[in-house]
């Protein structure tokens, strides 16, 4: 298996073939993402949520993100590593945008940032494209901005919304992104989007006609459910699976029936008598 770049996404692109990409938080899932062959890798600030117990993604910071890019691509050989900007770590100037933007790479080894915002972010994202950072762009549903939006609702969905989506769809485009994500808007507005962009687009709760898609590794295992969006979808339920376990685990111990003498070391006894 190769290491996947940018032009694994293009390529996808150009040929109308689609691609999947995973929200991961640490070493471990990371590691068993890549290892699935999973191409895109996005370390996403709902780690804020997941991780931490944050009640949204706005408190989290750029040291705690910093800390889970780190431990994802310490676990990660071949999938695209894409690091989520934090509220307020690019939103205040060009400058600080390039800067938190360089620490992601320099500092936890990540291949490329996200960040959210269609035509007012544009000038961020040119700035860190010119320092030879590539970006993600994001529009529609920008969890960061969930008070404006008067929390999280399908954005797009009158004429007018859906005709600034598109526009702030091509300004990120221009503005050089590699690719943007497209969240909570319209199947059709989406599919619209998608034909008219020349960069890939990565939907999630945006229908089925996105270059690719995107879902949060503890959704697709059934192992976070404080909120379940309507676009998530659950392959598997972990969460039952390992209470079961703790708890067979908790009752073998209180038994007396683990460890038992399989899950121990041993010594002649000779040894012991030995001591005193």
């Amino acid at each position: 298996m190769k290491k996947i770049n940018l032009d694994f996404l293009e390529n996808q692109k150009d040929n109308n073939l689609p691609f999947v990409a995973v929200t991961a938080y640490d070493f471990t899932s990371a590691s068993i993402v890549d290892g699935a062959g999973i191409p895109i890798l996005l370390v996403g600030d709902s780690a804020a949520m997941v991780m931490f117990g944050y009640d949204s993604t706005i408190p989290i910071t750029m040291d705690e993100m910093l800390f889970v890019v780190s431990s994802v691509t310490r676990g990660t050989k071949h999938s695209l590593v894409i690091a989520d900007m934090p509220f307020l770590s690019y939103q205040q100037s060009i400058e600080a945008a390039i800067i938190n933007a360089g620490r992601f790479i320099k500092s936890a080894g990540a291949h490329c940032v996200k960040l959210e915002g269609g035509k007012e972010m544009c000038p961020q994202i040119k700035g860190i494209c010119n320092s030879g950072i590539p970006v993600i762009g994001h529009i529609g549903l920008t969890p960061q901005s969930l008070h404006k939006l008067s929390g999280y609702k399908v954005q797009g969905k009158s004429e007018v919304s859906a005709k600034k989506l598109y526009h702030d769809a091509l300004a990120v485009e221009k503005a050089g992104a590699s690719a943007i994500v497209l969240e909570g808007i319209p199947e059709e507005l989406a599919r619209f989007i998608t034909e008219k962009v020349n960069i890939p687009t990565i939907g999630i709760g945006a229908g089925r006609y996105c270059d690719g898609q995107i879902q949060v590794f503890h959704d697709l295992l059934g192992l976070y459910d404080a909120f379940s969006p309507k676009h998530a979808i659950k392959y598997v339920e972990l969460k039952k699976t390992i209470h079961n376990a703790l708890i067979a685990y908790k009752n073998d111990v209180e038994l007396k029936k683990f460890p038992d003498k399989n899950h121990s070391s041993h010594i002649d006894i000779e040894v012991i008598k030995n001591i005193e």
